[in-house]
Parts: structure tokens; sequence; C-alpha cells
């Protein structure tokens, strides 16, 4: 695939159902998520909704079809946290390994810099022994991105009847100062980003 075809834009309410998609076998069929019921479309357009109040909500598209998303959301809400953020990235389980993930990562980091966020924090499921639910791809995907494992929860989650360990790795985009400038919000970012990187 040439992602160079591959348009980085911002998400809509009206991407809603295409997104949830991409979501819900990763829901029924693996231990990614560690949601058990899959949203229902107005459940996630809210989420999109929500989301876009402060932070990112990327969409990865060729040619009309959506082919993945990534989105940041508050690492903790105490107001010590606010140049933190939790990151999220699922691609369509069909056009994994084609560069799709690595380029809607590009971008958002690149918006959160925008806003000024200093630390991007992934929470990634970690199976003890690969299965058929869950592999080590996600740790080594964020791995190869710069981020680095800083603390690691054991059997914290259980689905499909077997326990997971949670990993917690961070990578720190910005300089951290002794007088830090708020974050702004992504809609105060939106023209910037538009005219800086093309992402409507």
């Amino acid at each position: 695939m040439d992602t160079e075809e591959i348009k980085i834009r911002t998400a809509t309410l009206q991407d809603a159902e295409a997104l949830l998609a991409i979501y819900r076998p990763y829901v029924e069929q693996t231990a990614i998520t560690f949601e058990y019921e899959v949203p229902s479309v107005e459940e996630f357009r809210t989420r999109i909704q929500n989301t876009l109040k402060k932070y990112p909500y990327l969409v990865a598209e060729q040619e009309g079809r959506i082919l993945g998303y990534a989105y940041a959301g508050p690492f903790h809400e105490r107001a010590a946290y606010d140049w933190a953020v939790e990151t999220s990235i699922y691609v369509n389980q069909e056009q994994k390994r084609c560069g799709i993930g690595g380029k809607l990562h590009h971008a958002l980091e690149n918006v959160l810099k925008e806003q000024g966020i200093l630390n991007m924090n992934a929470c990634i499921a970690c199976p003890k022994t690969e299965d058929e639910y869950l592999t080590r791809n996600s740790l080594e995907f964020h791995g190869h991105l710069g981020y680095r494992p800083v603390g690691e929860f054991y059997q914290c989650g259980y689905k499909f009847r077997r326990w997971y360990n949670m990993i917690w790795m961070e990578k720190q985009i910005g300089e951290h100062k002794e007088e830090q400038d708020s974050p702004l919000t992504f809609p105060q970012v939106r023209d910037r980003i538009r005219k800086k990187y093309g992402i409507e």
C-alpha cells in the first residue's frame, strides 16, 4: 500500500459507524481492548464528540474508505496531569502492517506538540504467553515509535476466561520547564494544523 495516498483528517460524528466497524473485531475477537461489549453507534458518536472538545481524533482515509483512527484522551483528570495524554490507535485488521498506524501516530504526535502536550502514554494489554487473542505486537509497535516501558501491572485484566498484564509505555515529546505554559485545546489549534500539516 502506498501510504502517500492516505489522507489524515479530523474525525466527524458521521464517521462513527465506519470507526465502530473497525473497533468491533477488537472487542469481539481480541484482548487488545478490555471492553467486553461493542458500544452502540450513538455511544461511539458521543465518544468522538467528547474527545474533540479538547483532544485530537484523527482518521486515516484512502479514496473515501476509512482504514484506521487514532485519538488522545486525558491521562488523569487532575490539573497537574494536563500535559500528559493517553493515546489509542486502531487499524482495520485487514490493513495492518501497511504503515497506516505509523502514519496516524506521526500525525497525532504533531498535533499534540502543537497543543503543548509533553507526554504521550499508552496503556497496552500484554500476554504472559502469546495466544489467539493477544500478542506482543502493540508493545513492539510502540517501542518502534520511541515509547519506553514505565510500568507493568500483573494479571489485572480478565477477558475470554484468561488473565492478562497491562504495560504502560511513555514517549516524551516536549521540553519540561519550571514555568510551563498551559496546553491548548484541539479546537484552538485546528487552523494551525490545517495550514501546517494539511489535517482538515
